[in-house]
């Protein structure tokens, strides 16, 4: 009887530790932790789903899991229980409206950290000239057009981003714009959007990833 015990007792501290969990934005002493793709609103000093919040900033959050601390940093990559970080071969992103109902994340372009805005009505991934060259863009080279914005036709580049990843998914070759006009974020729009299928749920987007 102990014996079956310990093993139903190591069998579910293994499933635990398999569980992954990455920070998607932070209200107050609040962080909004996304744990096994479910979104949690979770107050310091408190633990959900064995996840224990220690400290709480704007764009980082502490937690505990086991004894064991860690860091997570805005919009990084999902981690395990255990400590080790995503390789980014996940196939779903989970997003929890903000603010205003946005949803906004962390993310990466070619390795550098960015904020990302789902923007459905954004042909492509739109970034801002100052953004591009923060991240080592080369946006330069790109083909030369046209695009209209609310102060009339403004000059853009667009450009093939090798790389963008949004918390545990990274979807390579994905076309962008890059306009003169100073952004807060950048636009994560159709050119990335459509390589997922979409679903929402109230304040919560889940995006699956097309095979």
């Amino acid at each position: 009887m102990r014996a079956a015990l310990a093993v139903t007792i190591a069998l579910l501290s293994s499933a635990a530790m398999s569980q992954s969990v990455s920070m998607s934005g932070s209200l107050g002493d609040k962080a909004l932790l996304l744990i096994d793709g479910a979104p949690r609103t979770v107050a310091v000093g408190t633990t959900v789903s064995g996840v224990k919040v220690i400290r709480v900033t704007g764009s980082e959050t502490v937690v505990e899991v086991g004894g064991k601390r860690q860091t997570l940093q805005l919009g990084g990559a999902q981690v395990n229980l255990g400590g080790a970080a995503s390789a980014g071969g996940g196939t779903q992103i989970v997003l929890a409206a903000g603010p205003g109902g946005h949803f906004v994340t962390g993310g990466s372009i070619n390795g550098r950290a960015v904020r990302f805005v789902v923007d459905t009505g954004a042909t492509f991934i739109g970034i801002g000239e100052a953004e591009a060259r923060r991240i080592g863009l080369d946006y330069s080279r790109g083909q030369r057009g046209l695009i209209n914005t609310a102060n009339g036709q403004v000059i853009s580049h667009r450009v093939s981003l090798g790389e963008v990843r949004v918390g545990d998914v990274t979807v390579y070759n994905v076309d962008a714009v890059v306009v003169p006009a100073g952004m807060d974020m950048i636009l994560l729009g159709n050119s990335f959007l459509t390589r997922f299928q979409m679903k929402r749920d109230s304040d919560v987007l889940v995006l699956d990833k097309r095979p």
